[in-house]
């Protein structure tokens, strides 16, 4: 009779130096190649893993690219209509004070339909955690103009260029809910180069400490491409994302807890 393994010996084996984290499922990813979302669900689940939060997690996608988390994270998921994420995440915490609740928004739904949402979710200080993925478009629905679209960026709305003049300018979301007295920790982050993925896991592996900490909003912006969206190969959006997004949405963390 063959002796059974622990879930650790299977998704760990011995004098392995990488493996992939369990909490990821076999679906092939079917983000565009080049994408981020896909790093970026990588590094919640590993997190999650090496935290042994499995069991105790409830994630909430709404409507966008981040409705496919479902298919990828091995985990409980609850879905919300467009940019009701928080809201929803709101209820469920409040019922299961003692599981960990995130959302994975795009900038699409959390910055537009659900502005509302996320502005009161931080400014009530939920004690929630929200993973934000801005890549300045709206990627599922035809990559029209979003929020968060940089002056000048051509999109299938505004196919000359976004004209602050009448059409605003981009919406520093992140900026503005660090300033809420509800958030207790606010970061951005990026998951285009090996440097920027570490940087981003810290970021995240802290956002899920400190919800237990019961000290308000934790949020992690990640600033990402949509290489097809925007009409470049994944070498060239990530070069245009480096020039372009990161002189608006500069990295780094913008809220951090005091002492």
């Amino acid at each position: 009779m063959s002796q059974l393994l622990t879930r650790e010996e299977i998704c760990v084996p011995e004098n392995e130096v990488y493996h992939r984290t369990c909490l990821l499922t076999d679906a092939a990813l079917s983000y565009c190649p080049g994408c981020g979302h896909g790093t970026a669900h990588r590094l919640i689940m590993e997190v999650i893993e090496e935290m042994n939060l499995q069991a105790d997690t409830i994630g909430v996608a709404p409507v966008g690219c981040s409705v496919l988390a479902y298919d990828f994270m091995d985990i409980d998921m609850q879905q919300a209509a467009h940019g009701r994420a928080p809201a929803v995440a709101t209820g469920i915490k409040r019922l299961y004070p003692d599981k960990f609740v995130f959302t994975y928004q795009g900038d699409g739904d959390l910055a537009a339909i659900g502005t509302g949402e996320t502005l009161h979710a931080c400014n009530r200080g939920e004690n929630i955690t929200i993973f934000f993925v801005n890549n300045g478009i709206y990627g599922m629905t035809g990559g029209q103009m979003a929020p968060t679209t940089l002056p000048g960026m051509k999109t299938a709305t505004s196919p000359f260029g976004r004209d602050v003049t009448t059409m605003g300018y981009p919406l520093k979301i992140t900026e503005l809910l660090a300033m809420l007295p509800g958030t207790y920790y606010v970061t951005r982050q990026s998951v285009h180069t090996p440097a920027n993925v570490r940087k981003a896991k810290k970021a995240i592996e802290k956002a899920v400490q400190y919800q237990k900490l019961k000290k308000g909003l934790c949020f992690v912006e990640i600033v990402s491409n949509c290489n097809s969206g925007w009409k470049m190969t994944p070498l060239e959006s990530n070069k245009w994302m480096e020039e372009n997004m990161f002189p608006v949405y500069p990295l780094g963390d913008i809220k951090v807890p005091k002492p």
